[in-house]
């Protein structure tokens, strides 16, 4: 120790007041520093939050208590105020939380700052309640609850039921805005228990002023009385109940109701009462009388302006007389009594009969068959397609199962039968000289069809398709009577045909095939054969162009045939 050190320690020594002031200044130090560590693990002594007095109180005490203060409010469900009704959310499921950390945060800790210690001591604030929200949570339980409280919007109208105005006032419609209410709830849970929706309202496209003018200008008037409707000499009274139905109003896009009518249906009204005032034309034709063709004339059909009858017929529902004055228009036939005159189907030009055995499921096919092609007119220059005028082979239109030529063997189909009716027209057509374009002989030969004049038929590929060049139109006439079936041509006669059929060519003998498969019919061993026709075209007696037919080949065992040498075979199903 120095000197001077010495004589300081010795006057200090000998100053009692140096010594109790330094004491003094000591027991200051502490007590200040136990003060800050006290204020540090404290909230300011006047601080609430939302009210709720937590001042002086350790964090964990302030937690608690605000715990138990607000555990009441924030179990309660809220409810969501809208103008029909008030829904309830659950605030657990909706995602919203009590955050008290986050409340009570940077209220405390360690600070020998006089000002901010003092602050603790005398001060404090009323702190806001904050809450943690899951969005997604609060989203889905605000729009949840959203689909029990909005209204769709109704649409005014004005009905016509039972030829009575009746009218329905619209109402505007409304949906919960649910972002903004979600915003809402979050922000005053959970001090507030009672949150009024924000809506989104839509107004109906008609205004309810709209409404009561179409009733009172239009409706009302409209169903006052009957309608008077006339059309030349001829008049007919509908009431109300019959022309309501076609009667309706709709918005024009503006806002405004207009009449709207249903002209097809009231046309059909009109009719209903008077079938007089309109009737469908008539095409021509030509029909068999007592074995001599006659031409059917045409009517010419009427029918009513339809843009003129809407006009008349709505000014009429509000016109004090009432009555609507129609236009009728004349609509002339597709085939007029001339156009058939000139066809010239004057004469029977070819006839062909075929008999088939008892079958009732067969016979039923050729009779319809027969019934479906029976009238049909063939225009000069037109194609005739058998399949074309019969159209599918179905069990709707009555057809019945019957054996059918299938791969070389019988089995059952529908529309066994149909390639009688096609050998039989087939031979109608080739005495008629018309020019065969395209046929089909069967696989095999059949003994009740002239030896290389058949022709099967199949839906839909197999056909049998012929062009009428002999300048005038045909009627095929087809009648079945007894086991025979006949078709007939009408026309007018231009050639007198001959047939010359050659010799059989190539005769193949047949042999025994056994068949175990299911379905099989049996049938009887027939030689094949390759046979030549040749159609001998005469006019006046005199030779005028031959036309030979493919030779066709007929060779068929009971199983299986070789492919023929120069006509084609189209074998799918083809009906015997």
């Amino acid at each position: 120790m120095t000197t001077n050190e010495k004589s300081l320690w010795s006057a200090m020594r000998a100053s009692p007041v140096f010594l109790r002031l330094a004491v003094s200044l000591a027991v200051l130090g502490g007590a200040y520093c136990g003060l800050a560590v006290f204020l540090s693990s404290h909230v300011p002594s006047e601080t609430t939050v939302e009210g709720i007095a937590v001042g002086g109180m350790s964090p964990e005490t302030a937690t608690v208590t605000l715990q138990r203060v607000l555990a009441a409010s924030a179990s309660q469900p809220v409810h969501i105020q809208a103008p029909s009704r008030t829904v309830d959310i659950d605030p657990g499921a909706a995602g919203l939380k009590l955050d008290l950390p986050a409340t009570l945060s940077d209220l405390n800790g360690f600070t020998l700052n006089p000002a901010q210690m003092w602050m603790r001591l005398t001060g404090g604030e009323d702190r806001p309640l904050k809450v943690s929200v899951d969005r997604a949570k609060l989203t889905a339980a605000v729009t949840e609850a959203s689909r029990r409280v909005e209204n769709a919007v109704k649409e005014g109208s004005i009905t016509f039921a039972g030829g009575k105005a009746t009218a329905v006032a619209p109402s505007p419609g409304s949906a919960v805005n649910v972002p903004k209410t979600s915003d809402l709830v979050a922000s005053t849970w959970p001090r507030q228990q009672v949150v009024k929706a924000v809506m989104l309202v839509t107004q109906p496209k008609l205004s309810a002023a709209e409404i009561t003018r179409a009733t009172k200008e239009f409706a009302v008037p409209a169903m006052s009385g009957p309608v008077r409707v006339v059309a030349g000499r001829t008049a007919v009274t509908l009431l109300p109940a019959q022309f309501a139905p076609a009667l309706s109003l709709a918005p024009d896009g503006g806002g405004t109701l207009r009449p709207r009518l249903d002209t097809p249906r009231l046309v059909a009204v009109i009719l209903a009462a008077s079938p007089a005032l309109a009737r469908d034309p008539v095409d021509a034709t030509v029909r068999v009388v007592a074995g001599v063709p006659k031409v059917v004339p045409s009517v010419v059909g009427t029918r009513f302006d339809e843009p003129a009858l809407q006009a008349a017929f709505l000014a009429a529902l509000t016109s004090p007389e009432r009555t609507a004055t129609l236009t009728v228009v004349l609509v002339p036939p597709k085939v007029t009594t001339a156009t058939a005159q000139g066809w010239g189907i004057r004469d029977k030009i070819s006839a062909f009969t075929t008999s088939f055995a008892f079958n009732p499921p067969r016979t039923t096919n050729i009779r319809i068959a027969a019934r479906t092609l029976d009238g049909t007119i063939i225009r000069p220059g037109e194609k005739f397609s058998l399949n074309g005028t019969l159209g599918p082979r179905t069990p709707a239109k009555g057809y019945q199962q019957a054996p059918v030529i299938n791969a070389g063997r019988l089995v059952k189909g529908y529309g066994g039968g149909v390639s009688q009716v096609s050998t039989t027209t087939f031979n109608a057509a080739f005495f008629a000289g018309v020019r065969i374009e395209r046929y089909t002989p069967h696989s095999f030969y059949i003994p009740r069809y002239p030896e290389g004049r058949e022709a099967t038929v199949s839906w839909p590929d197999v056909d049998q398709v012929w062009a009428n060049d002999t300048g005038f139109g045909i009627l095929i006439k087809a009648q079945v009577s007894g086991s025979d079936l006949t078709v007939t041509f009408y026309g007018t006669k231009v050639w007198d045909v001959d047939a010359v059929k050659g010799p059989r060519r190539n005769v193949k003998q047949p042999k025994q095939i056994s068949d175990p498969r299911a379905g099989c019919v049996p049938q009887s061993p027939m030689p094949g054969f390759d046979v030549t026709v040749t159609r001998i075209f005469k006019k006046s007696g005199r030779r005028s162009r031959p036309r030979v037919s493919a030779p066709t080949t007929c060779l068929r065992t009971t199983s299986r045939a070789p492919t023929p040498k120069a006509a084609s075979e189209r074998v799918s199903q083809q009906p015997r």
